[in-house]
């Protein structure tokens, strides 16, 4: 391993066991200590990665990170990362989810996630604007899409893949630019896809399944693939009731790393630690291996005007879906007055002035919600 993937290695550790707050604050923290402060990435490199990942279905930030991992280290660089982003939270989630089944429930963690809940809407808040600030400038016609699919979103509490791409259709037929694409270059990116909307016979390879078909749905955001869950999970499936989803969700907010790490915590509760393996795989190895496929062939055509101006118009609308999605889960989680004067509370001082991290605004929140439902 040379020493440049070594260190990322380590710093996708760190970040997958203390990185709080959702896709979007993940996303910021990469840009601003691997590019700004460290400058292990290039800020070209990180543009390019972020466009990638908000192109390709799947969890923003694991996505960019195994994207990371493959500029500085090929197929192993992206494994390797991969790994060290995820394995934190899985840890976590799997102690969590032994204790939940040993318990029959956690209940100070539904008083923690009241307060939990607040902290982080206004976390992904403020991330989700300066994100779309950064990203679209003063576009009129970013902004535009941005706000459809941020009405599309919180309308209809899901991510709609064919209005996310006919954004960046859009795009490409204002700024005039036809792409042309023979269908060989096209049907490799169809067989993923493809290979994985079979439905296997046991229940681990059911949940292997699912979970690999609801990595294609996420675009942009884990936050977004909450709804696509519960519909399968609790009123497809009734592998879960409502409370156990929620806590599932709950169990996701107060862990770092991955948002979509509650997949392991819902496949634990159907099978046990086997489960949470199958469920866990089937949610990243689509991931994985559609980063580490796509990457060498997008960068040979990544200057093309076409490719551009497409991905112009889905990073504006995975942007204005991740607004949606701020909007849909604010709903459930801000509940009450106190919970209104936690968020505001929590936004005001993620002022970058006061420097105070994430972690501990978290586990503040957290101890605020179990004081007040005590």
């Amino acid at each position: 391993m040379t020493p440049d993937l070594r260190r990322l290695v380590r710093y996708f550790l760190r970040l997958g066991a203390t990185g709080f707050g959702g896709p979007i604050v993940l996303v910021e923290h990469m840009r601003r200590d691997l590019v700004d402060e460290h400058g292990w990435i290039s800020a070209e490199e990180y543009r390019d990665g972020l466009a990638l990942s908000q192109l390709a279905p799947g969890p923003l930030a694991a996505q960019l990170a195994i994207y990371l991992g493959w500029v500085r280290g090929g197929t192993r660089g992206a494994t390797l990362v991969g790994l060290a982003f995820v394995a934190p939270s899985l840890v976590m989630v799997l102690a969590l989810s032994a204790l939940y089944v040993r318990l029959g429930g956690i209940p100070w963690m539904v008083s923690a996630f009241y307060g939990v809940g607040a902290a982080v809407i206004a976390i992904i808040a403020r991330s989700a604007f300066v994100l779309a600030r950064r990203t679209l400038g003063r576009d009129r016609l970013l902004w535009g899409i941005f706000a459809v699919n941020g009405v599309v979103t919180a309308w209809t509490a899901s991510e709609l893949l064919w209005v996310l791409l006919a954004s960046g259709v859009a795009v490409m037929v204002v700024r005039g630019h036809h792409p042309r694409i023979p269908l060989r270059t096209v049907a490799p990116a169809l067989a993923l896809p493809v290979g994985l909307l079979g439905v296997g016979s046991t229940l681990h390879a059911q949940l292997f399944f699912f979970f690999a078909k609801a990595s294609l749905v996420v675009f942009g955001s884990g936050l977004a693939v909450v709804p696509f869950l519960y519909g399968g999970v609790v009123e497809t499936h009734h592998w879960l009731d409502d409370r156990q989803f929620l806590d599932s969700v709950a169990v996701s907010m107060l862990t770092p790393g991955p948002v979509v790490i509650t997949v392991a915590f819902i496949g634990y509760l159907v099978a046990g630690p086997g489960g949470a393996a199958v469920a866990a795989l089937g949610m990243f190895l689509p991931v994985y291996l559609a980063v580490v496929l796509a990457a060498p062939y997008y960068h040979r055509i990544r200057e093309r005007a076409y490719i551009r101006a497409f991905v112009e118009g889905v990073t504006a609308a995975a942007a204005g879906a991740l607004a949606g999605a701020t909007v849909v889960l604010a709903q459930r989680a801000i509940v009450d007055l106190p919970a209104v004067l936690i968020a505001l509370v929590a936004f005001a001082l993620l002022d970058r002035r006061l420097k105070v991290p994430e972690p501990a605004l978290i586990l503040a929140a957290g101890v605020a919600g179990v004081l007040l439902k005590a």
